[in-house]
């Protein structure tokens, strides 16, 4: 098995909007990467982008001026796969959604590859897995999902398929946390794993009322950053349960027709959320006083800042 401290370079496969942002977080890390695209024209124009991502990160403090030529410099971009792939350890496929071009991707990594390189793939509208079964040594197969822009946003999804092992999962938490990022371990392969399940039920939800004329884009983006978008950085989706009660959650799924063993076990015990110090999370003997006050204040701070920042217009 790879040490992490042995790995000192890696290969992206896939130069487009998330590959060049992905390629720009390794490089920052201090890794030399191999980033490969068939089309000259998208490795030369996603080393624009990275220059024009990093030019913004140093408007944040998040980069120094003087780093930006050293990070570029760690940027290898390749078109020739196989000779890119002959001595990597560690490869994330970032193409398009096209499950030939994938299969054909991971087939060239098997042959390319040393046999004992992990190859990660970004999908999470796919099933890598059932893609690579044609791939040698299935347990180094595993989904790294990033979220756009990879140079922003924090979390990796973390997904092992059936055969993949316990040391890749080991080795892609210590890499994703070496690099900056925090990784969520997903326990089994789902569909789109967390955030693009809850995400598409959103979508879903908002092309709906669009088509039937309920609302415009414009009053439903307005409605979801003035009440979601100012409670889900702080509480969540979970969390946010037990402040509505999960008596009274349970009470709108029976009204419905529906039934939840989970809830109804939660129910019964007088676990009810903040109320009752106990819900789907545990406060820990804290009041109800006490946890309300908390969320408040953290409410507020958020609504100020927001209102400060964008006060809820388009961009």
């Amino acid at each position: 098995m790879i040490e992490i401290n042995d790995l000192d370079s890696v290969l992206i496969i896939g130069a487009g909007t998330m590959g060049h942002s992905i390629a720009q977080v390794y490089a920052q890390a201090g890794l030399e990467v191999d980033l490969v695209d068939t089309d000259q024209k998208k490795l030369d124009h996603a080393l624009k982008l990275i220059k024009s991502n990093l030019d913004v990160l140093t408007e944040f403090n998040r980069v120094k001026m003087e780093e930006i030529p050293s990070i570029i410099s760690r940027i290898h971009p390749k078109t020739n796969i196989k000779e890119a792939a002959s001595d990597k350890l560690f490869v994330l496929e970032a193409v398009n959604e096209v499950v030939e071009l994938k299969k054909k991707i991971f087939d060239q990594l098997s042959e390319f590859c040393p046999e004992n390189a992990i190859l990660a793939s970004n999908t999470s509208s796919l099933d890598i897995f059932q893609i690579t079964r044609s791939v040698k040594n299935r347990s180094r197969v595993i989904a790294h999902h990033w979220f756009s822009p990879p140079h922003i946003i924090p979390v990796v999804e973390v997904v092992p398929g059936r055969k993949t092992s316990q040391e890749v999962v080991d080795f892609s938490v210590n890499l994703i946390q070496k690099i900056g990022k925090k990784p969520i371990v997903i326990k089994k392969f789902i569909p789109s794993y967390i955030v693009n399940r809850i995400q598409n039920a959103l979508y879903s939800a908002m092309y709906e009322l669009l088509a039937r004329k309920i609302a415009t884009p414009e009053q439903i983006d307005l409605a979801i950053k003035s009440t979601l978008g100012i409670r889900l950085p702080i509480v969540g989706i979970a969390q946010s349960q037990d402040f509505t009660g999960l008596d009274l959650v349970l009470d709108i799924i029976k009204s419905k027709g529906g039934t939840l063993g989970l809830l109804q076990d939660k129910v019964d015990n007088n676990h009810l959320g903040a109320k009752t110090g106990k819900g789907l999370y545990d406060y820990h003997g804290k009041s109800e006083e006490e946890i309300l006050k908390k969320r408040d204040r953290l409410y507020l701070r958020q609504l100020e800042f927001l209102e400060k920042l964008t006060s809820f217009k388009r961009i």
